[in-house]
């Protein structure tokens, strides 16, 4: 099929492409779902998460089946082939050693009068991951997400994955999770998952952050339990935007727009900037090639009617506006000097820099966690890091002449905002 091509300038836009940017992060309809899901389940606990595990995956499950035992994760390792397992172990240590790299240090600073200030981080205790299913079995996720919290010292790591209607899970995501740290597995998925990592069941005690990626009624359903937990971000279906010059191949642009359409829930976006339009129809040409040589080739070729877009602008720097105001998740630089426009891109999850830097590279193996912001929200949201994991404390102690030098700002502000006792817990303290 011809995939047409599309012109745009900071001058002129078009409708297509407007719409194209403006993809909603919530559907109400999976609002309205999430809101009776979880409302049964903060009611009545396991039996609301096993109805709608019922309901919506076709799994008839026991509140006793919910775990997946330790022999299970076991079982599930032994299956496992020993070339997938050097891969998994490989990229389980990776994302560590990215990981560790991160970690902010607890800092102090001494005030003029002996006192210090700083922060520190504490791990912590219970976190929940959510592992999605659908098409693919998403043990890199596991990777992506576990591993981060194990480095950050949590104890208790409990991930949810949906299971079949057989109830079994695929064995490569359980070893993946096993190796990534998951002190607890548990066989449910989509908002019921959600509801009883926030709510805690009888079973399942409440955790108190909730990360990782999912689809519309997930990514729903964690927006209305925040604040009965913490939250990582918005990270729904797969996006892609990709700045190339005439410097680019065809074939590899190609390549990467297709490695997001792929995943399958008929939500992912792939954008194509160039200020080639022969670059454009070469890809476009490679589209139509490549697309029925994939084994997905039936979702993705729906994809390339209503999630492609492959747009030709005047210069590279009205390119990369462009990729500002689609604010991707993910944002290859596919030109001849890419590390020249990393100044000039402000919104994007993760950046891959080069024609040597597919974003499957992040995915799987490069080292930061592949869960990032979607749906525009990489303007205000950032990945997911180890930090994630932890909390930051302020620290403050005053000497005694600190409080002096501070006492006429503590004094001022307590009358500005009427606060009498604010004031006088640092003036009581010079009264004789």
């Amino acid at each position: 099929m011809p995939i047409p091509i599309a012109y745009w300038s900071t001058r002129k836009s078009s409708e297509a492409i407007d719409a194209f940017l403006k993809r909603p992060a919530f559907d109400p309809d999976a609002e309205r779902a999430a809101a009776t899901v979880l409302a049964d389940i903060r009611a009545n606990g396991d039996a609301a998460v096993l109805a709608a595990a019922k309901r919506f995956d076709g799994v008839d499950l026991k509140p006793s089946e919910m775990l997946v035992t330790a022999e299970q994760l076991a079982e599930a390792s032994r299956e496992v082939a020993p070339p997938v397992r050097r891969a998994v172990r490989e990229a389980y240590r990776r994302v560590t050693a990215f990981a560790k790299a991160g970690l902010r240090k607890d800092w102090q600073m001494t005030t003029r009068h002996g006192g210090r200030l700083g922060e520190r981080f504490l791990p912590l205790d219970r976190v929940g991951v959510y592992i999605p299913g659908g098409g693919a079995p998403l043990a890199s996720t596991a990777i992506m997400t576990a591993t981060l919290a194990k480095v950050a010292g949590v104890r208790e790591i409990v991930a949810c994955t949906p299971c079949g209607k057989d109830k079994s899970v695929n064995p490569v995501l359980l070893h993946a999770l096993k190796i990534a740290g998951a002190t607890e597995v548990y066989r449910i998925g989509g908002i019921q998952a959600i509801g009883m990592m926030a709510y805690g069941t009888q079973s399942v005690p409440a955790v108190q952050k909730i990360v990782g990626p999912g689809g519309a009624y997930v990514t729903a359903a964690k927006r209305q339990v925040y604040g009965h937990v913490a939250l990582d971000l918005v990270a729904g279906p797969s996006e892609i935007a990709i700045l190339a010059d005439k410097t680019a191949k065809p074939a590899w642009v190609a390549a990467d727009l297709l490695s997001q359409l792929e995943h399958g829930t008929g939500h992912e976006k792939a954008l194509l900037v160039t200020d080639s339009a022969e670059l454009a129809q070469g890809v476009s040409d490679q589209l139509a090639w490549q697309t029925p040589q994939l084994s997905r080739a039936a979702r993705v070729t729906p994809m390339l009617e209503k999630g492609l877009l492959l747009v030709v602008v005047p210069t590279l720097d009205q390119g990369a506006e462009l990729c500002n105001r689609f604010a991707p998740e993910h944002l290859e630089l596919m030109v001849s000097r890419p590390r020249q426009f990393l100044p000039r891109l402000t919104a994007a999850g993760a950046i891959f820099v080069g024609h040597w830097t597919p974003e499957s590279a992040g995915d799987f193996a490069a080292g930061p966690s592949h869960v990032l912001p979607t749906g525009g929200a990489a303007r205000s949201f950032s990945g997911l890091t180890v930090d994630d994991f932890r909390r930051r404390t302020s620290i403050i102690e005053y000497a005694r002449n600190d409080l002096r030098d501070a006492l006429e700002i503590i004094e001022t502000f307590g009358a500005i905002e009427g606060l009498d006792a604010h004031a006088r817990a640092g003036t009581i303290r010079f009264e004789k």
